[in-house]
Parts: C-alpha cells; structure tokens; sequence
C-alpha cells in the first residue's frame, strides 16, 4: 500500500496508464419529451462541465467526457472510474433544432430542441448552479 500523498506527477502518469487501457463506462440515462425538447439527462461524478463535450448528427446524440483523474491507490473495491464516460442515443425524427446542455450536482442536462437539423452540432456544458431555499 502507498503511504503519503502523491505527486502531481504520480497522478498525471496514473491518469495517462488509466486511459491508455480503460474502455468508456456506458452512461446510464433518462429520456423525456416536452413540449420543445427532448432532455437527456445522465449522471456524470467527478467531472466538471469542461470535462464533458456533447454533439448531435444525423439523429444521433452523443456525449463523452475524458477520465479527469487515476490517483494512485490500490482500491479495495473499484467498480466505477473518475470520467472516461461516453453514450450514444438514436433520437426520434423532428429533433435537433439546436443543443443545450448543463451540469449541475453530478448530472448532465442535454435540451435537444424540435426541428430538423441544420448539421452536425457540438458544445460544451455550462456550469448551472442550484438555489435552496
């Protein structure tokens, strides 16, 4: 077992080992309509809205985000990784106007509007912060 904190640089070559022999995790999602969108929603921990790019073409919707960190232990029990997430969704016809998308308490949030598509499209998250009352 190691002792102590690692380096930046034990983790950065961690992380590099990690993503050079990991396959993406499927990204478990809910899917509802309403009455302009489609929304997707997948929970996504441990990565930021920067971490995550979103694309829609040719009816299909795809999402991924790169591993953000391996540290370096030696785990008990591991059976989910730190990113390294990806989907990939068939949409119904009459969507893909546009695509909006947000991350917020470990979720992604996709909005793909009604319309047909004009071509392929692809943003990045913006962060969405949640008021408590």
């Amino acid at each position: 077992m190691m002792t102590g904190q690692p380096t930046h640089q034990e983790v950065v070559e961690s992380t590099a080992a990690a993503e050079a022999t990991m396959r993406p995790q499927r990204v478990p999602v809910n899917v509802y309509e309403t009455s302009g969108a489609l929304v997707v929603v997948a929970p996504i921990p441990a990565v930021t809205a920067g971490d995550v790019t979103v694309e829609l073409d040719s009816g299909r919707l795809r999402f991924w985000a790169s591993l953000r960190s391996a540290g370096t232990r030696d785990y008990l029990i591991k059976e989910w990784d730190y990113g390294g997430y990806e989907r990939e969704i068939d949409l119904p016809e009459g969507y893909g106007g546009s695509l909006e998308a947000s991350v917020a308490n470990g979720q992604l949030v996709v909005r793909v509007l009604r319309g047909e598509p004009s071509g392929p499209l692809r943003v990045q998250p913006h962060t969405t912060s949640i008021d408590r009352a």
